[in-house]
């Protein structure tokens, strides 16, 4: 296990990060994601710990503020030392029918905040992210109260999730102006089938020098290899819930140059599609979630692979982007300035 600062700061975060979004399901959506209870979500926990991951991220929505219980419990159950994990969560969504217990505003976010620390049984979030963008507040606003919760050690550092490359530049922006508490991270949708971050996203991140933590890196589980192109043969989630979108075809023309890949390894096709984005600079973690442990196992194998230069190259050109505008005029002109 390999460990890497997150964004501009001295905080080493492991590169893979135990994402909790399968504790504690139970109907709709999140059963549908995952029904983990205590004593399965204390084994994956200590298979993460016991395989390097220092990195654990949930969310207040997931599963209505169970999969923070479950993962504070999970700590103090395993006995795990405070300062031997770094742990995110994230506010924005809906907590109850309120016209104000949603959104990114200072009443929200400070009425979670402390919400989730009980729930959690800690006494600070080591990276708190705002879960989405929201048009109705001020960026100002959030940033300010993220600030609050910093000065007051409820929070040690900050993060985004799900912002466009200009809201997440507008919100850097702010807080140099304001002297606020600086963004570190952008946790964002990336998989070698979906790549659309390369367009906006990724050049921004390089220029910030802000960490990116990666979440479904196997698209749903797609990318997996268990599903046929028709989309049957396995009753893995994608099979009932179908997220996030993919552009399908181009999925399973990746899938079919990484099966090669993995056979000659004696590997998973998940394992290379999770190698991919770990050959990735802009990269610091990548989410990765389970249901059962030998899952997570498989996962964690992959950071013993190493691509080398034709395959990662022969996997740059079967999931290519589609050319867009600006980006193609860009390259063009921006060719003979290159440093």
């Amino acid at each position: 296990m390999r460990y890497r600062p997150l964004g501009p700061s001295g905080l080493l975060v492991s590169e893979l990060c135990l994402g909790t979004m399968t504790f504690g399901g139970s109907e709709g959506m999140w059963g549908q994601i995952g029904q983990l209870r205590q004593d399965d979500a204390d084994g994956l926990v200590k298979t993460a710990v016991d395989a390097g991951i220092n990195f654990i991220d949930t969310a207040n929505v997931y599963a209505g503020g169970e999969s923070e219980r479950i993962l504070g419990q999970s700590l103090r159950n395993l006995g795990i030392a405070r300062d031997e994990v770094v742990i995110a969560t994230k506010v924005l969504g809906p907590m109850g029918e309120g016209i104000n217990q949603r959104g990114a505003s200072r009443y929200h976010i400070m009425e979670q905040c402390k919400q989730s620390l009980e729930r959690l049984q800690l006494d600070h979030i080591d990276l708190y992210q705002i879960h989405g963008f929201d048009p109705m507040t001020p960026i100002s606003e959030t940033l300010e109260a993220l600030t609050t919760l910093v000065q007051h050690g409820h929070v040690r550092y900050i993060g985004l999730s799900n912002w466009a490359a200009w809201q997440v530049m507008k919100a850097v922006g702010i807080a140099e102006a304001r002297k606020l508490a600086p963004i570190l991270s952008l946790q964002a949708y990336y998989t070698i089938a979906g790549r659309d971050l390369e367009r906006e996203v990724v050049p921004m991140l390089r220029d910030t020098d802000m960490g990116l933590m990666v979440w479904s890196p196997l698209a749903g589980g797609l990318l997996s290899g268990k599903y046929d192109r028709d989309g049957k043969g396995s009753d893995g989630r994608r099979a009932n819930f179908d997220f996030p979108p993919v552009e399908k075809d181009r999925a399973h023309d990746v899938i079919d140059a990484m099966r090669p890949m993995a056979e000659k390894r004696d590997a998973s096709v998940a394992q290379i599609a999770l190698a991919w984005l770990l050959h990735q600079e802009v990269v610091t973690s990548v989410i990765v979630g389970a249901k059962r442990k030998d899952q997570l196992t498989d996962n964690i194998a992959a950071t013993e692979i190493t691509l080398d230069a034709e395959e990662l190259e022969t996997l740059d050109k079967v999931s290519a982007l589609p050319a867009e505008y600006p980006g193609w005029m860009l390259e063009r002109q921006g060719g003979y300035r290159q440093r």
